[in-house]
């Protein structure tokens, strides 16, 4: 559904599980920090929200959407978290950088899913303007890091399931 007809912070609360005994990594893009510093401060009040401890929540940085992959694949490699989130940002421009980049985060981000046990949250957001980037990071449209950390309980809570 297009976050246009969905605010990304809405959400049944009482439909995720308790994370108090789960494991975040976050990894978060440096380039459009003012939307990504948006999108992480959702994500870990979010997380919180739900019973995550500070202490296992681990945030690093990275220098572009790009590298998401990348850090990515690191946190999982470090075993120290259940779910990763990935959090970046990037603005159309002028030229096909912003195709590129877009590819091959995605393409990256899905293939850590299909490769690896740890589940990979894409919290990528990839827009026309920064207008529509700040309407989902905290503005009218929510914030795609709220959405990100539901999700990250829930796939932690759908693999615990399926280990009993």
């Amino acid at each position: 559904m297009a976050t246009a007809y969905h605010n990304l912070s809405d959400y049944d609360f009482n439909s995720v599980p308790d994370a108090s005994a789960m494991r975040f990594g976050i990894v978060v893009s440096e380039w459009n920090f003012n939307i990504t510093g948006a999108l992480l401060k959702g994500a870990v009040e979010t997380l919180k929200r739900h019973g995550a401890k500070e202490e296992n929540i681990l945030i690093q940085t990275v220098p572009g959407s790009f590298e998401l992959t990348f850090g990515s694949a690191q946190l999982i490699k470090s075993e120290k978290v259940d779910a990763v989130i990935a959090l970046g940002c990037v603005v159309r421009g002028d030229t096909p950088h912003f195709d590129y980049v877009c590819a091959g985060a995605t393409q990256g981000i899905a293939y850590l899913n299909a490769t690896t046990d740890i589940p990979v949250v894409y919290g990528l957001i990839t827009t026309n303007n920064m207008q529509q980037a700040e309407e989902r990071a905290g503005g009218k449209l929510g914030n795609k890091g709220d959405e990100c950390a539901v999700t990250a309980i829930k796939m932690i809570d759908f693999s615990c399931k399926l280990k009993k």
